[in-house]
């Protein structure tokens, strides 16, 4: 196997005299352009993944680098203040950073939509909301703990109106080049609570290049708006990734809605894999947890991304989702659990993947 790994514990003995000479977390406040203000924590896995949670955007990760090569995709705005009341419309977009990790919901994934209950904006309020820190673990390498974490809530509430509650565990170990995310989600109100959640996984150059091979193993099932959705982007088939493409230029983009296979675990693999760089991002995921998955596809010019999306429902918004039955209802005190794990894969192990 040829998974990145740090080097054995023993040669570290009587050399090291802090564990950020290896790697942990480390946090900060960024004080200029369109971010000045949020706090951000760097961990670094001491393998050559390093990542940026921005504690102020729902403990979302937007920077994500291994080596010398960027993982994620960022937007023109990159890091940006939370904006708590852009929730109308398509505002979602003005502060939407890419990254590693976008967190769409707690209530609405999907486009605006409205009822007789409300209005919602695309892809709900989540990740501009400022999470509060509840606690940081650093290794210890005088009692052989390797392991770190960082540990927060983000609160989607509203006074008589519905109170969901997210605690979120960003978890690894020095030596192992994976991000674990657990996180909790519980309805602290005293009714009914709507529930969609989306992991907006978002990868970009030099990760993503024209022939990098996208992996899943699923059925598409076509949008009810759209029947020729599975034939879409011909040549690639959603197996590789194409060179920057006219068509997407602007709103222009491609999306598949997957019923993906799971194993005799129930897990769901999927990801991205350059050969060129032998480079791969591997994602895991419980299929009973997250029983879609979502390939957003935009090749725009100086906009190139792809992203796959582990999800609750497919991204149609909480009005379609309430209409056709599939919506989830949160008792009061009820909660779910949701665990996601971004694995990076080098050398022989990109081929096999």
């Amino acid at each position: 196997m040829n998974s990145p790994k740090i080097a054995q514990i023993e040669p570290w003995k009587h050399k090291i005299s802090n564990a950020h000479q290896l790697g942990g977390i480390e946090t900060s406040v960024l004080d200029n352009g369109l971010g000045r203000g949020v706090r951000v924590a760097w961990i670094n896995t001491g393998t050559g993944l390093r990542y940026k949670v921005l504690l102020d955007r729902g403990f979302d990760i937007l920077d994500c680098f291994y080596n010398e090569s960027s993982l994620s995709w960022i937007s023109h705005a990159g890091v940006f203040a939370p904006q708590p009341f852009s929730n109308k419309g398509i505002d979602w977009l003005r502060t939407f950073g890419g990254g590693i990790l976008t967190t769409c919901g707690l209530s609405n994934a999907g486009p605006p939509n409205s009822d007789e209950l409300g209005e919602r904006g695309l892809h709900g309020n989540f990740s501009n909301i400022p999470g509060e820190l509840i606690s940081i673990k650093n290794p210890d390498l005088s009692s052989g703990d390797l392991s770190f974490e960082l540990v927060g809530k983000i609160r989607e509430t509203s006074t008589f109106g519905p109170s969901l509650e997210l605690t979120r565990k960003i978890s690894g170990k020095l030596g192992e080049a994976a991000i674990h995310v657990e996180d909790t989600v519980v309805n602290k109100g005293n009714t009914l609570a709507p529930h969609m959640l989306l992991y907006h996984i978002n990868c970009g150059w030099p990760l993503i290049d024209e022939d990098t091979r996208i992996i899943w193993n699923g059925e598409i099932v076509p949008k009810s708006n759209d029947e020729n959705n599975t034939a879409f982007n011909k040549e690639h088939k959603f197996t590789k990734c194409a060179p920057p493409l006219e068509e997407h230029v602007g709103f222009g983009e491609d999306v598949a809605f997957i019923q993906p296979k799971e194993d005799e675990n129930s897990q769901v693999t999927c990801g991205f894999a350059n050969d060129q760089l032998a480079l791969a991002l591997k994602i895991s995921f419980s299929k009973e947890q997250l029983p879609w998955l979502i390939h957003w596809q935009h090749w725009g010019k100086n906009e190139y991304v792809t992203a796959l999306e582990p999800a609750t429902n497919p991204p149609i918004g909480q009005g379609a989702a309430r209409e056709n039955g599939t919506l989830i209802q949160l008792k009061p005190g009820e909660s779910k659990a949701y665990h996601l794990k971004l694995e990076v894969l080098t050398g022989d192990d990109v081929k096999e993947f």
